[in-house]
């Protein structure tokens, strides 16, 4: 018991619920900062947390635990065992999908990979990587939708399948990454499955004397800051809604046990966009009007810029202009406005709590419910439902 963390004051009236959940990466701490902030809101629970890293054996102190719930991270069949053995309600919160049959939330595997084609390719690349670790359902998840999301954009992807075990030997790994790396076509967009085998990209760059971003850009997942910030060059990684899936695994949760049932379907959460950093910052563009005419709308998209005013600064016909985009980018000025502006109102609607007009203001319209059509049109959802689905829990 001496690990055994009693979060929350005790009263043997209230449900007892154990947090399987390692403490030792950013995407966990971010599923428990949303479950502590549905407790917040009903200050129904008493939690048991112990600290823990991936893989851990489970904590001593479960197999004789008289408690009434669990949230886990399930990635290992001796925590899937200790799980069972509870029968208490369960909510998994990893993809592994050990125990059949209870509720599980995940990152939305396919929007990640989306997400990630769009930022390579609205940067110019033509060529792509995709960094795998073969341990990990939601990295071969991610594996397959990159490779599908750029083949329908008619681009192919090269991939590194990372094979390290205990025991392994380390050095002999980063060799056979840094030859893969070599051997990629240059200027080429690489996706990491999570932001550390990103920075091992970053890392076996400089051996091998890549510049990154020019000739290599580099994109991880989780956006864990310090890692991200500590990285040379800084790496551009992309924002999962971890804290809103914490906080869903716990409504599930208090759903379970009250009694009611939950069908063990998955949950997936959209991502929340990409934290551009210095690894994915360049526009691998040959075309020096496009270079311009690119800048000038992501500087200036949320302004009111209008193609008419980049038109001015770019030597070229609207057609001329217009040709050479769908060449380079795959798409209009015009698409790449509304991107832009798209992106932006996103952000705005998940990270702050501004109202509608002052976002639409912000992002250069002149009336909140052309807004609101132009979102809706585009993303499927209306900017307060959107909002409401993706909003960051504080």
């Amino acid at each position: 018991m001496r690990k055994q963390r009693h979060v929350l004051k005790r009263d043997a009236r209230l449900p007892q619920v154990a947090l399987l959940i390692e403490t030792s990466n950013s995407y966990a701490r971010e599923l428990l900062h949303g479950i502590r902030n549905y407790w917040r809101e009903h200050r129904s629970w008493i939690i048991y947390l112990a600290e823990k890293s991936r893989g851990q054996s489970p904590p001593p102190w479960l197999h004789e635990w008289q408690g009434d719930g669990i949230i886990a991270r399930i990635e290992t069949e001796r925590i899937a065992e200790a799980v069972r053995r509870t029968k208490l309600p369960t909510v998994d919160v990893s993809a592994a999908r050990l125990v059949p049959g209870i509720p599980w939330l995940e990152t939305n595997d396919d929007a990640i990979a989306r997400i990630a084609v769009e930022h390579f390719l609205e940067r110019g690349f033509r060529h792509f990587g995709y960094y795998h670790d073969e341990r990990f359902n939601w990295s071969k998840w991610r594996r397959d939708a990159f490779i599908q999301h750029l083949a329908a954009a008619g681009h192919a992807c090269s991939v590194f399948a990372s094979r390290v075990r205990p025991g392994s030997n380390w050095q002999q790994e980063q060799a056979t990454l840094s030859a893969w790396i070599a051997t990629l076509p240059k200027p080429a967009g690489v996706l990491a499955c999570y932001d550390n085998p990103a920075v091992e990209v970053l890392e076996a760059c400089c051996r091998i004397g890549v510049a990154v971003p020019d000739q290599v850009a580099v994109l991880g997942v989780n956006n864990d800051n310090l890692l991200c910030d500590l990285a040379d060059p800084p790496l551009s990684s992309i924002i999962p809604n971890a804290r809103r899936t914490g906080y869903e695994a716990a409504v599930l949760l208090d759903r379970l046990m009250s009694g009611e049932s939950v069908p063990p379907e998955p949950h997936l959460f959209e991502p929340l966009g990409v934290a551009t950093r210095q690894s994915t910052d360049v526009l691998a563009v040959t075309d020096p009007h496009v270079s311009k005419a690119v800048r000038l709308i992501r500087e200036n998209a949320c302004a009111g810029v209008r193609l008419e005013d980049i038109l001015k600064q770019v030597p070229l016909s609207r057609r001329a202009l217009e040709s050479r985009f769908r060449k380079m980018l795959g798409r209009t000025p015009h698409e790449q406005l509304l991107r832009v502006k798209i992106d932006r109102i996103k952000a705005m609607l998940t990270e702050t709590d501004l109202p509608l007009a002052r976002i639409a203001e912000r992002n250069g319209f002149h009336h909140v419910e052309y807004m609101t059509v132009m979102f809706q049109k585009n993303v499927g959802l209306t900017p307060s439902a959107y909002r409401e689905q993706n909003r960051i829990l504080r």
